[in-house]
C-alpha cells in the first residue's frame, strides 16, 4: 500500500506563487510506486483547496478560475486517521477526500515557513516533513537566528534590529542611530522575509532612507548590517536532522546588481507520478533551479570544506530536520566567511545541488520523508500528557469563572 503524502503549497505570503512553482517542481519527482501524493492548495485567504487541477500548473495563470473549480477542505482527526475533509457553506462535510499518512509543506516565507504551518498540523499528530515549529521559527527571524548562531561560534556580521514605530515616532533619530553604529553601504532588510523580497542596499543617509521605508513596508522589524563590498556569495544546502546531516556541493550565485534579487532568483525534473489531482511539471519554471550559478562553487578546497562543516553545524545547532539551504558570505578583501541566512524550506529544495553528490531529486525527496517518519517514531515514546486529578479539588467562585476563583 502506497504512503499517502498530503504537499501543501501556496499561504498567506510574498513567496506564494515560488511555493506554488517548488511544489508542483516536487510532485513531479516523488516515487509514485511508493507514494500516492494529495496536492493541497492554499490560497492567499489561507483557505486550502484540493481538486482535478490543483497539481496542474498551467491553472495557476488563473487562480480565482482554479478556486471556483476547486473544493474547500480542512483537517480533521477522527482516532489514529487524520482525513482531509470538504468543508461547505454550512461547515465541516461529513465526506471525506482522503486520508493522509505524512503532510510535506512545502511553503516559503511568513505565515508559512516561519513555523506557523507545521504548528498547524502538529495539532492532527501527522509525521510531517521538514523543520518543527522552534527551527522555522528562529530560521526565519534573520535577528533571533545571528544571535543563536553567534553564541555558537558560528560567524555571522553584526547588525542592528530597529522597529517601524520607532521610525515613524522619530526617523531622523533612528538614521542617526543607525549611522553611529553601523558604516555605509548598509543592506537593509525586513527581519522575517526571504527570496530578497524587501532587501536593498543604502549607500548614503538618503538611501538610507529609502532602503528603510522598502523594508517597513514588509515587516515592523528590520536589521541593518554593513555591506561586503567586495562580495562573493556561496550557498549550500544541508540534509538530515539533529543526530545526522550531511551538507551538498556549493554553488556561487550570480547576480546581476549590488544584491542577489527577486528577477535573479526566479524569473531568468523529472519522475514517476503518482499524484491525486493531478500534478502536472513546472516545465520551464524551474525556481530556484533557473538562477545564474556556478557549481561547484569556484572556491578553494579548505573554504568549501569549511562552509560545508560551519552549514552542517548550523543546520544542528537550529534544530533543523529535512532539508535547507545556508547562504554564505565572503569578503574578498580579507577573505573572512560569514554566514549569511538559513532558507529552512528553500526554493526547489536546493534539488540542484543533491544531484552533483549522486543524489536524484526522487531520492532526495524520499529521504525528506524518511526522516519526518523517523522523527514522529521517536516522539511518540515521548510524555506529552498524563492523567491528573488536579482539577476535582478545583472551586471556582462567582458565577463569571475565573473572577474570584479559588483554589
Amino acid at each position: 500500500m502506497k504512503i499517502k503524502v498530503a504537499v501543501l503549497f501556496g499561504g498567506k505570503t510574498t513567496e506564494h506563487e515560488i511555493s506554488i512553482i517548488s511544489a508542483i517542481q516536487a510532485m513531479g519527482c516523488i516515487n509514485g510506486d511508493k507514494y500516492q501524493v494529495i496536492p493541497v492548495y492554499i490560497s492567499k485567504d489561507n483557505d486550502m483547496y484540493v481538486g482535478e487541477n490543483i497539481g496542474n500548473i498551467e491553472k495557476y495563470k488563473n487562480i480565482p478560475a482554479l478556486i471556483k473549480e476547486s473544493k474547500k477542505v480542512t483537517f480533521v482527526s477522527e482516532g489514529n486517521k487524520v482525513n482531509i475533509m470538504y468543508v461547505s457553506s454550512k461547515g465541516f462535510s461529513k465526506k471525506v477526500y482522503d486520508t493522509v499518512d505524512v503532510a510535506f509543506p512545502i511553503v516559503h516565507g511568513t505565515n508559512a515557513e516561519d513555523g506557523t504551518l507545521f504548528g498547524y498540523l502538529k495539532m492532527f499528530n501527522l509525521p510531517i516533513v521538514g523543520c518543527d515549529v522552534t527551527s522555522s521559527a528562529v530560521g526565519m527571524d534573520k535577528y533571533v537566528a545571528k544571535t543563536v548562531l553567534k553564541y555558537n561560534d558560528i560567524p555571522v556580521l553584526d547588525c542592528l534590529r530597529v522597529y517601524s514605530w520607532d521610525y515613524n515616532d522619530d526617523n531622523e533619530k533612528m538614521m542617526d542611530n543607525i549611522e553611529a553604529k553601523v558604516s555605509y553601504p548598509m543592506i537593509v532588510k525586513p527581519v522575517n522575509l526571504g527570496s530578497s523580497v524587501g532587501i536593498s542596499k543604502a549607500k548614503d543617509r538618503d538611501g538610507l532612507a529609502t532602503s528603510l521605508e522598502l523594508a517597513f513596508k514588509f515587516a515592523d522589524k528590520v536589521i541593518v548590517e554593513r555591506a561586503i563590498t567586495n562580495l562573493k556569495e556561496i550557498n549550500c544546502s544541508v540534509l538530515g536532522d539533529e543526530i545526522h546531516a550531511e551538507a551538498s556541493e556549493c554553488e556561487e550565485p550570480v547576480s546581476h546588481g549590488d544584491i542577489l534579487d527577486y528577477k535573479d532568483k526566479y524569473m531568468g525534473g523529472n519522475g514517476k507520478n503518482g499524484t491525486k489531482g493531478g500534478a502536472k511539471s513546472a516545465g520551464g519554471s524551474k525556481g530556484m533551479a533557473s538562477l545564474a550559478r556556478k557549481i561547484p562553487a569556484d572556491i578553494s578546497d579548505d573554504v568549501r570544506a569549511y562552509i560545508r562543516e560551519m552549514a552542517v553545524k548550523a543546520f544542528k545547532v537550529l534544530g533543523c530536520n529535512g532539508v535547507s539551504r545556508i547562504d554564505f558570505m565572503i569578503d574578498k578583501d580579507t577573505n573572512e566567511v560569514f554566514l549569511n541566512e538559513i532558507n529552512t524550506i528553500p526554493g526547489s529544495l536546493s534539488f540542484y545541488l543533491w544531484e552533483p553528490m549522486g543524489v536524484p531529486y526522487h531520492e532526495l525527496l524520499d529521504r525528506m520523508i524518511m526522516l519526518a517518519l523517523k522523527r514522529n517514531t521517536r516522539e511518540e515514546n515521548l510524555i506529552f500528557s498524563f492523567e491528573t486529578n488536579v482539577l476535582e479539588g478545583v472551586k471556582l467562585g462567582g458565577s463569571t469563572g475565573a473572577k474570584g476563583s479559588k483554589m
